[in-house]
């Protein structure tokens, strides 16, 4: 058996996609383009690590793990599950994957938290007292068993991904994709699925992450693979990947105004990479994020821009690079956009 989890290689997926931007008279009927969502992506993942992938939305995040779990087929490369390859063998590879897929009502909410982990026992071969003893701890486990008879649509939100998790790991998989599994919960919630997913780790499984939370993948992952416009651009720990800004100061700054003029002063001067700005509606006051490569020398020319410009500066601070301003150094925006 491989030494590795998961085992992508040369992974490439192309869409086809109709024409845009021809006039009427010059378009011919169904002329169609490709669209290249995944080129030629290479990584692997490491028994019982957790494995973060992070990547702007449209990045070829979702079409890779849709890939990985076998849910679409790549138009060339592989990917290996256990040493399994997925598109030879996908329903042998299923059985070492258990997925929470992003947006996914992967749970039936007319019937209860019970009767949906008896489903997919059944569906997995399991039934009987097995079945019985599997779920009755699962829902103890994830603090479920007080409602277990109640129907899924009148849990909360966390309560749904609670289950959701459950069912994934009804089967015993050796390896877990969730794909942004604390999207929309509560942070108490929150915190509570990011620690039922480190024990996860500790049994020994892998598990595969995505996250549109910068401080989540860095709490949890043991190494990160960030990937953009289709291609991984980088991966390594969270803490080499915040190393490899070490010579970058990250500037932060309140001002009482902001504008272009302002931003086209500061991102010509020299040695600034990046210049990030946001309104704070409650304190009425821009906060601005400066990315500088050559330390204290530009700071003084960066504060004398700005009080030159009129901009009053009501707060001034210098910060350790952040898995943050890692991403947005790479791909030039936040995780979100």
């Amino acid at each position: 058996m491989s030494s590795f989890a998961i085992e992508v290689s040369n992974l490439m997926k192309e869409f086809e996609v109709k024409k845009k931007n021809q006039s009427f008279w010059r378009r011919k009927r169904n002329e169609k383009e490709k669209f290249v969502a995944v080129n030629n992506v290479n990584f692997n993942v490491n028994r019982g690590e957790i494995f973060g992938f992070l990547g702007p939305n449209g990045a070829g995040k979702t079409t890779t793990i849709k890939m990985i779990s076998t849910l679409l087929r790549p138009t060339s490369g592989s990917v290996v599950v256990n040493g399994i390859d997925v598109n030879k063998k996908p329903l042998e590879a299923l059985k070492n994957l258990g997925t929470v897929l992003a947006g996914e009502r992967s749970t039936y909410w007319k019937l209860t938290g019970k009767e949906n982990l008896k489903y997919f026992a059944a569906m997995n071969g399991m039934t009987g007292k097995t079945a019985n003893d599997k779920i009755d701890a699962l829902l103890k486990r994830f603090s479920l068993d007080k409602r277990a008879d109640e129907t899924v649509e009148k849990y909360s939100t966390g309560m749904k991904q609670r289950v959701a998790l459950a069912k994934a790991l009804i089967a015993e998989p050796s390896i877990v994709i969730l794909d942004e599994p604390t999207s929309g919960l509560d942070p108490q919630s929150a915190r509570n699925l990011r620690e039922l997913i480190l024990e996860i780790k500790e049994e020994g499984r892998t598990i595969f992450l995505t996250t549109h939370y910068m401080e989540e993948a860095d709490h949890l992952s043991d190494r990160i693979a960030i990937i953009d416009h289709g291609e991984i651009i980088a991966l390594d720990t969270p803490q080499n990947l915040k190393k490899s800004l070490n010579k970058t100061n990250v500037v932060m700054l309140e001002l009482n105004n902001w504008n272009e003029d302002i931003a086209n002063t500061i991102k010509h001067i020299k040695f600034i990479e990046k210049v990030n700005s946001k309104f704070n509606d409650a304190a009425q006051k821009w906060q601005i994020k400066v990315h500088i490569t050559n330390g204290n020398d530009t700071i003084s020319s960066l504060i004398s821009a700005i009080t030159a410009s009129g901009a009053k500066i009501n707060n001034f601070s210098a910060e350790e690079p952040t898995l943050e301003d890692v991403f947005i150094s790479l791909t030039g925006k936040s995780l979100r956009e």
